[in-house]
Order: C-alpha cells, then structure tokens, then sequence
C-alpha cells in the first residue's frame, strides 16, 4: 500500500512538470539527491530516501521539490510532524507553487493539532478553485473537524488519567482492558517484540496484584492473540485470533470459557460471525445475547464498520447486523464497547466530526431502540492523536483506556480516569455467589437464570465455574428479580430480590445450596406472588411456574405436592382457607399447561408451620410462602 502511494505521488510530480528536470534548484549535488531519492521512493527505501532528500535541502534551502517529496514521505509514514515542517518550509518559499499540496499541509497541521491554521489552509484550498474533486467532501468535513476542535480545546472536560502501576504496565506495550462486573479480574492483551498474548492481574485489597500469562490454551507460541473481551461474569473470553490454520479470513473471532483458575481451548466463532473478511474487537452484553464487532465485510457503509449478531436458543450466532448510519460512516468505527446496561454505546471512529483522527464517542438507544447521534467525549479525552479501546466499569464510574501520551513505564501503558458524568451510562450492579451441594459441599457447575420480574425476560444466562461454583451476573438498577439456579439431578433454587438498597459497586452475594432429588426435600418458590389475601396468582409468578415447569418435565417421574402457608394475621379458618386455595392456583396453572394431575397433589397449612417469628415484618414475610415438596420418585 505505502509502495502504491508513492508510485501515485511520483505521478503526481510528473504532472507538475519538475520531472522534465526543470526544478527551482540549480544546484547539481542538490539535483543528484533528488533522484537519488526518486529512485529508493520506487524501492520502498523510505529511510534512504529521506537521508538523501535531507542532503538536497542542505545543498540548497530554496528547493521546493524536495521539500514537498520529502513531507510526501513523511506524511505517508504517519509522521505528521515532520511533514507539516516540510510543507511550511515549501510553502513559504512559494505559496503558489504546488496548490494540490496545500490540501496535504493543511491535513497535516489538523493532525498534529494545529486546528486554526488548518482552518485558514482548508477553508484557502476550497475556494482557490483548484480543489480536486475527489477531495471536496473530506475537506468539508475536516473544515467541521477544525471549527468543532477549536471550540472544544476552549471547553475542556474533566481528565486526570492514572496509570495502573506497574504490576500491570512494563517496559513492553500493554492495552485492550478487559473487566469483569467486579472490577476484580483484568484480562489485558501485552506485546513483546511484536508477539502479542493476554496476560492476568486479580485486585486483591484494591490493589492489582503482578500480572501473570493467561493460558497455554489461549495463547500460542505462532500466533497473536488480542482485542478481547470478557463476559462480564468472567466467564468467557472473546478475542481475535488472525492467520490461525482454522481461520476463515485473515483475522477471525474466537472464544474460550473458564474452567477454574484455567481456560479451555479456543474455538472459532464460525459463520456467520467470521468470514473470508477481516473480523475483529468483540464486546459481548451483559446478558451474553449480543456480540458486537467489527468487519470489512460488504454491505457496510465504510471501510470498517460495527455490527452484532444475537444468539439464538439453539445456540447459534444470527446474521449479522449492521449497526446503521447512526453509528458507521463512510469512515472507519472500531473498538466497540457496550456498557453492561445494554443501552451505552462506546466506539472509536475517523467518520464523526472530533478532532482529526481517531475520537471516542458515546451514543445511547433511545426507548425505540434506536442508537442516538454520537457524541464525542471531549477534549482531553480526545486529542489530534488516536483514541479507542475504552473499556467502563459497571457502577459507569471509571473508565480504562491504553496509551503512549504520558509518562509511563513504557509505549502503550493502561490507564483510567474518572467518567465525566454527562458521558455516563446508567449505574448497574451485580450479583454474586457460589453453587455447591448442600450434602457434601462440592462445588458445582449449574445454569444460572435472572428474570426481570416486571418484564418477564431473562437478563443473564449463564452457567456457575464447573471448579470452584463461582458465578457473577450483572444487573440493572432498580428493578425486582428472580433468581433460579438449576442442574440435573438436583432441586432447582429460587431466590428474588431488588436492588433499590445496594449502591453501585456493591454487590449481592449469596451462597446457593443445591439439594439432591429425594422424597423430603423440598424447595420454597420465592417468585410466586398473590395479591393480600388474595388467591390469584399475579404475572409476575410466571417466570417461576415455568422453571417449575421444566423441572417437572424434565424428572418425569418426580411427584410434588404444592403447599401454601400464611403467617398468623387474621382467624385460623380464614388463613388455612387462603392457604388451600394458593396451593390450589398453582395446581391449576401445572395442570393447565400439560402437568398430568396424577403427579401433581396441593395443600394449605395456614399459619401452622412457620419458618420465622410472626412478630417481625420480615419473618412474617418468610412465613407467607408457597413451596413444593417431593413426594414420590418413580421408576
């Protein structure tokens, strides 16, 4: 590409006449060094070509020829620096030599900040008359790039970055953070001598403790492993793998799952996620339905673009989606990031107006479901330099990011800073706890289920660490859940609970008994509701009968009776009597929907068989329950 650039820029040169060997200087040595260059510019000998291009201009200051090849150069290597020095130097020899040039000088000033004289630059080239067609519609928008920068440098936002130390940052390159909803677990991608491989740091005493390699399973001795991202329970890496042997294209997604403190062995994504393209930066929702990323596949609207694709019940990877144009351009959009509330968007993008190159950007889905204008996150978040990879905590507080603009250990270094509050997501929260056998306390790996109860849609679902029983779901604040965990052979768990009195960052834990399947045992259904002494089962029960429901079907030979109990408000007739017919609905509601009766037995004990002292509104809460008992297990 770098090769074709030049053969265009040599072309370039012989239409403007100096390649007839008509130059502005007369000095022969001057002359020799030019062509010299010319020629190591054909051999992609970039370094040669500059070397010599610096010994003509030492030979005559006044060359225009060579200044102008010698910011060509510079330009196209990415040193905007240099070239904006180069160009200046030409252009204030001769204003008029070189017009089409002045776009390039102008593009190198925006790059390296210089956002008003850009401006006088851009704003000259456009109407000079000899703009080129091709370039009408970008100086357009680097002209809004230069007004909107202009203004932004003079309305700074609040950023105070903070390096992560050194048990994180080395020598090395260190970027792409990887949080799970705890902040407890760090999976960041750290490149030695152009190798890249993730690397593990745990906080333990709100402290990182010194960077371990992730996994021989992960990471290859061949290839490079990076732009990943973690579910936020910690319980799946997704990560781009490029060139692998079971790739589809040149850069493929991959995922690996926890197993204890270990990682199994990746396995690619496949179609439709991954084709014959370029696929790349994943980020996964909170409840593990929604894969964002990125892909140069047809159909975008630029040269890189975000989509998603959901997951079905089957387990299959839908076709992907466009985001659409309110969030691609024409442009390039990277580095997805979508917040564990499932409504803010963070992406890197050339193609919204910012500052040049790179920018950060936030856009949030509207109560329609569509992505709103992005908004980019301000100066000195965003600076003429490149932005992205930005990851943000679940309280919405903290973000990270990685970077090579301050002093740190050394090249890319990972930093966070303090959210500015209008660039926030909504606060989420999350649960966490641990499954394992209530007989013999071995820890168990079971299907975790959360229900939004006002909604009826489940909002994680997920599976506890196999090893150690572990499980981490993150929530959104301030709305009523079920919780029910599940595995063969076992009782399933029922628990409900709300978060309006957990602050962000402070999280439910629970321990979660699993009982083996045994006449006896039985299971208090904390998701079955009923208005005050009323017997009709509320909506919000649905969620729950259904996981009933499915256990039943799945031990068919399990008989159950259904009990109701009440505490000791009111006369004994009148509880046993509204105990009797809760039992009663719920029968009713299994038999409606294919439970045969013959398995099924109900019955109201009233205030008789408290769990908890009727003297306490929480222990009266705890004695008004319905439960179900195992009382046969056939063959």
């Amino acid at each position: 590409m770098k090769s074709l650039c030049f053969f265009v820029l040599i072309f370039l040169t012989c239409l403007c006449g100096y390649a007839q060997k008509k130059y502005t200087s007369s000095d022969r040595s001057a002359i020799k060094n030019y062509e010299i260059a010319s020629a190591q510019i054909d051999l992609n000998n970039f370094n040669e070509a500059i070397n010599a291009l610096n010994i003509a201009i030492k030979e005559d200051d006044k060359f225009i020829e060579a200044y102008l090849l010698l910011a060509d150069i510079h330009r196209s290597l990415g040193d905007y620096l240099k070239a904006k020095e180069a160009y200046k130097k030409a252009f204030t020899i001769s204003s008029t030599f070189a017009p089409e040039r002045l776009f390039y000088y102008a593009e190198s000033e925006l790059n390296t900040g210089e956002y008003e004289a850009a401006l006088l630059h851009f704003t000259s080239y456009k109407n000079s008359g000899k703009a080129q067609f091709d370039k009408i519609s970008i100086v357009d928008k680097y002209i809004n790039d230069c007004i909107f920068s202009i203004g932004a440098i003079k309305n700074p936002v609040a950023f105070k970055p903070e390096n992560l130390g050194q048990s994180i940052n080395t020598n090395d390159e260190e970027y792409f953070a990887a949080l799970t909803s705890d902040e407890s677990t760090l999976i960041f991608t750290r490149q030695i001598k152009g190798k890249e491989d993730f690397y593990r740091s745990l906080k333990v005493n709100n402290e990182w403790t010194s960077s371990n390699y992730l996994s021989p399973n992960i990471n290859t001795p061949e290839f490079n492993e990076g732009a990943q991202c973690l579910s936020p329970d910690g319980q799946f890496l997704f990560f781009t793998g490029c060139t692998r042997p079971d790739g589809y294209g040149k850069c493929d997604i991959y995922v690996s799952q926890k197993e204890g403190n270990g990682w199994s062995t990746p396995v690619n994504l496949g179609f439709p996620i991954n084709t014959k393209g370029w696929e790349s930066q994943p980020s996964l929702s909170a409840d593990g339905r929604t894969l964002y990323f990125v892909s140069d596949r047809k159909g975008g609207f630029g040269s890189y673009d975000i989509w998603k694709s959901t997951i079905s019940d089957d387990g299959k990877w839908t076709m992907p989606e466009n985001l659409g144009s309110n969030i691609n351009t024409p442009y390039s959009e990277q580095y997805p990031f979508i917040h564990p509330d499932g409504r803010t968007f963070y992406f890197s993008s050339t193609g919204w107006t910012g500052f040049g190159r790179k920018d950060l950007f936030i856009s949030r889905l509207d109560t329609s479901n569509v992505w709103s204008k992005p908004q980019n996150l301000g100066y000195p978040i965003n600076t003429y330099g490149d932005e992205s990879g930005l990851t943000i905590n679940s309280s919405g507080t903290k973000a990270f990011f990685s970077s090579n603009n301050f002093n740190g250990f050394g090249g890319f270094d990972i930093y966070s800073f303090d959210l500015p509050q209008n660039i926030r997501p909504s606060a989420v929260n999350y649960v966490k706890g641990i499954v394992f056998d209530d007989h013999d306390n071995k820890k168990l790996g079971a299907l975790i289920d959360i229900i939004d109860l006002k909604t009826g849609n489940s909002i994680y679902t997920s599976y506890s660490d196999a090893i150690d029983g572990t499980f981490l779901g993150t929530l959104p604040k301030g709305n009523e859940y079920s919780l029910n965990v599940s595995k063969n052979g076992y009782l399933f768990y029922s628990e409900n609970f709300s978060l309006e009195k957990y602050k962000p960052g402070k999280p439910i834990v629970l321990e979660v008994p699993l009982q083996k399947i045994a006449v006896g045992k039985k299971v208090v259904l904390k998701n079955i509701f009923f208005d005050s002494n009323k017997f009709d089962l509320k909506p919000t029960s649905k969620a729950e009968l259904q996981k009933l429901i499915d256990f039943l079907g799945e031990n068919p030979t399990v008989s159950i009776e259904i009990d109701g109990h009440t505490d000791d408000i009111g006369d004994d007739q009148s509880n046993l009597t509204l105990s009797q017919n809760r039992s009663k609905a719920v029968f009713q509601y299994l038999i409606e929907h294919d439970i045969n009766s013959a398995r099924i037995k109900y019955k109201g004990y009233g205030e008789t068989m408290p769990v908890a002292d009727n003297k306490t509104s929480s222990g009266r809460a705890n004695n008004r329950r319905t439960e179900f008992v195992i009382i046969g297990i056939g063959k």
